[in-house]
């Protein structure tokens, strides 16, 4: 039996399916970033839905990625967990010079 770590191995070997994976990283980065955070608060989505005003249909759009967030959005979404938004920029590994 192949494990996901073996199987994503496999196929980043493919140019075309390694490509499209780091176009949905940063994406998929948000929404595990969404979903972290409320766990870490052990929050259900209905209740982050009665802390934040967000309908809990919204979050979940949110956190199967069928939905992308504002800015507004998500500091919405940390102040109703009790935290900070933080974004950042980051060189990307292979351009540092």
């Amino acid at each position: 039996m192949t494990t996901l770590q073996e199987y994503k191995k496999k196929k980043m070997a493919d140019p075309e399916f390694a490509k499209a994976y780091e176009e949905l990283e940063p994406e998929m980065n948000v929404i595990r970033a969404i979903i972290d955070a409320r766990l870490s608060r052990n929050l259900t989505q209905k209740e982050l839905s009665e802390r934040t005003g967000i309908a809990q249909s919204e979050i979940s759009k949110l956190e199967k990625g069928t939905r992308n967030p504002s800015i507004s959005l998500l500091q919405r979404l940390a102040e109703g967990m009790d935290m900070v938004l933080n974004v950042t920029f980051t060189p990307k590994t292979d351009s540092i010079k």
